[in-house]
């Protein structure tokens, strides 16, 4: 080998460790600088070409991968390594069958491969297989013991498989081999969060983002740990960082927590992109679907995991009773854990059809309707715990629709509509949906027309209120309750002698947080009560009875929770904003005829709350106007709703027949 030979490999090999040292930095940018440098000097190195290509991957350049795989090929087409790489490469494209294909081949090029192993797991998970995933993981660790990758994601498909502790577990042994694996501690948080020890998940969300500040949606979930049990330590400061870093493109949190913290539609939608275009941007495998003829019935599926006892599945289940079968064929695709109680049961014979598909992949579930022909696939689900927006992604049916489940846009083209009113949407925030609008007369939100509810209040003494003063009330979940909203209510107190607020009981460490804060605001403990879970829907809606007044939140406001205390006859105050998130409560007090109860600020919410509290015929007029309004207003009639919803459906596929592309349908009343 000449002088000159043998210096080139030398620096082709300084410039390739280089290279694999930002690799282990995840820097991307100059691990792909460095890998092109190596190439430079020893054009046909296999290793510096899958190296590279993995690093294209990352940023994304998926056809620079591939070319560079083939020319690796080429020299070398017994490379584990590169099927490992192809690997990645179709898993990125969501072509999870063809990614399973290359990790075992690499795994039969090299069966001791513990990296594809792990890899393989991933893909096993995508595809919903989680016991096989798991045992792929096991055989890497098996064949790695200190690989702390595979630990974690061994932790992954125990939480998948409901074995939390046994996640944690894996997720703190990754931890021991790799103290500073910044993946491992928001895993650990993440499971920690699912067995509510809420606490121990904060501390394990601040190490990992010590450890990789700009690491995907860590900061979200802290801000949102944090508000489930209010404590507001730094607080502002970082849902100030949380915003300006989604406002240059970071994806530093879910859409969903966006939500509870800020009332700008703009920033939602941004925020629901970023997310999209991360998870759901992949070209699906399986095409568009070729046009269709109309059918004298519409076929409609709805699609969610919350078939149970759920607030979503109380509100949606009398309409999918109620739906004309004449016109329409109502089928259910259920993805959610089979809980077996009575809305489960009730549910399966609403239906036309209810299909259980929780155990297959998304992709198999879009498969599965495009082979019923399902004509509008409505997500019930969006953004919330345990969605799966992928089947929507892959185009279950030719129109799409977000409903219900999820307050905001989903910020991608796969959905078409989004169901909405003139009161939860203005004009002014078209803008900030990604989908069409379908504007629905009355309130968007369906609701039974009959609620179970005792016919005689319990006592106050029996849910610890005192016999008399001013009773404020707000059940919605404790992490919609801000700062601003706390600080607001400890001023109505102070105003309000005698008055008290009574409250969701979130847990012993968000009591204690907001026993102490409205201390400090001057509101004596004996001043607040807190309202344990009553497992009977009947005896919830009874002690609504006990209140005075509902108090709302901002800017994520009360949803199902308004419509359950107006059905029991409890006036709702709210404050409505820009953000759809906010403005429920106030669609839901239209459609009941109690408009006046919603404020637009801070200062119009806590005078009108005062006039109420020291108005006791007003509140007794509001009481009675609503108790009178419940048995004609649009808002509870279901068969009303059905019929607007379906002309809404109906207007969506006249719309796909006559080949017109989706636009804002406004339904008459």
């Amino acid at each position: 080998m000449s002088e000159s030979a043998r210096r080139s490999l030398e620096v082709a090999k300084e410039h390739f460790l280089a290279g694999l040292d930002y690799v282990l930095r995840e820097n991307w940018g100059n691990a792909e600088r460095e890998f092109r440098s190596s190439l430079t000097y020893v054009p046909e190195r296999v290793s510096t070409l899958t190296n590279l290509s993995a690093v294209l991957i990352r940023l994304g350049r998926f056809e620079e991968a591939k070319s560079l795989l083939d020319r690796a090929c080429l020299i070398n087409p017994q490379s584990a390594e590169i099927a490992l790489n192809r690997g990645l490469l179709f898993s990125e494209a969501d072509q999870q069958d063809e990614a399973l294909a290359s990790y075992d081949q690499a795994i039969e090029l090299r069966p001791d491969y513990a990296e594809a192993w792990s890899n393989r797991g991933v893909v096993l998970g995508d595809l919903r297989r989680h016991e096989e995933a798991l045992a792929s993981y096991e055989r890497a660790i098996e064949l790695s013991p200190e690989y702390a990758q595979a630990w974690s994601n061994r932790g992954n498909a125990l939480s998948d498989l409901k074995r939390l502790n046994e996640a944690l577990a894996s997720y703190e042994r990754a931890i021991e081999l790799k103290p500073d694996y910044a993946d491992a501690w928001s895993n650990r948080g993440v499971a920690l969060q699912d067995l509510k020890r809420l606490e121990e998940a904060l501390a394990s969300y601040r190490r990992s983002i010590e450890l990789k500040p700009d690491a995907d949606y860590v900061l979200g979930n802290l801000v949102h740990t944090q508000m489930k049990i209010c404590e507001w330590t730094d607080l502002d400061g970082r849902c100030l960082t949380l915003k300006e870093r989604l406002l240059i493109g970071n994806r530093v949190s879910s859409p969903g927590i966006t939500l509870g913290l800020f009332d700008d539609p703009g920033l939602q939608r941004q925020c629901a992109q970023l997310h999209a275009k991360n998870k759901y941007s992949f070209k699906s495998q399986l095409g568009p679907i070729g046009k269709r003829g109309r059918r004298s019935k519409v076929r409609v599926g709805y699609f969610s995991m919350d078939f149970r006892e759920h607030p979503v599945a109380h509100l949606m289940a009398e309409l999918i009773e109620t739906h004309d079968r004449d016109k329409f064929e109502i089928y259910g695709f259920s993805f959610g854990t089979d809980t077996g109680d009575s809305m489960r049961k009730r549910l399966e014979m609403a239906f036309d059809k209810f299909l259980e598909v929780s155990p297959i992949s998304d992709l198999d579930i879009a498969c599965l309707a495009r082979e019923l022909e399902i004509d509008i696939a409505i997500d019930l689900g969006g953004y919330t715990q345990d969605s799966r927006p992928a089947i929507f992604a892959h185009r279950a049916a030719p129109i799409q629709i977000n409903y219900l489940g999820f307050p905001g846009t989903m910020g991608t083209e796969h959905l078409d509509y989004f169901i909405g009113d003139r009161i939860t949407i203005s004009d002014d925030n078209l803008e900030h949906f990604s989908e069409k609008i379908i504007f629905l007369p009355n309130s968007f939100q369906t609701n039974p027309s009959q609620r179970p509810i005792g016919s005689q209040a319990p006592s106050r003494a029996s849910h610890g209120l005192p016999d008399s003063g001013f009773v404020f009330c707000c059940f919605n979940n404790v992490w919609k309750i801000t700062p601003n909203v706390l600080k607001l209510w400890a001023s109505i107190l102070q105003k309000a002698k005698g008055s008290v607020l009574w409250l969701q009981d979130g847990g012993e460490t968000a009591k204690r947080n907001l026993s102490r804060e409205l201390e400090s605001a001057g509101i004596g403990a004996d001043r607040i009560v807190f309202a344990g879970h009553l497992p009977c829907l009947s005896d919830h809606l009874s002690r609504y009875r006990l209140a005075d007044l509902f108090l709302d939140t901002f800017p994520y406001g009360a949803h199902t929770t308004a419509s359950d205390a107006l059905w029991a006859g409890l006036p709702v105050l709210t404050r409505s904003g820009q953000s759809f998130a906010s403005r429920v409560a106030g669609s839901l007090l239209h459609s009941v005829g109690l408009p006046e109860l919603i404020t637009h600020t801070a200062e119009e919410y806590e005078s009108l709350a005062m006039e109420l509290a020291n108005n006791p015929e007003k509140i007794a007029s509001l009481k009675a106007r609503l108790a009178k309004n419940r048995a004609t207003c649009p808002l509870f009639d279901t068969v009303l709703f059905t019929q607007h919803i379906e002309s809404a459906y109906q207007a969506a596929y006249d719309r796909y027949h006559n080949g017109l592309p989706p636009d804002h349908i406004y339904v008459d009343s």
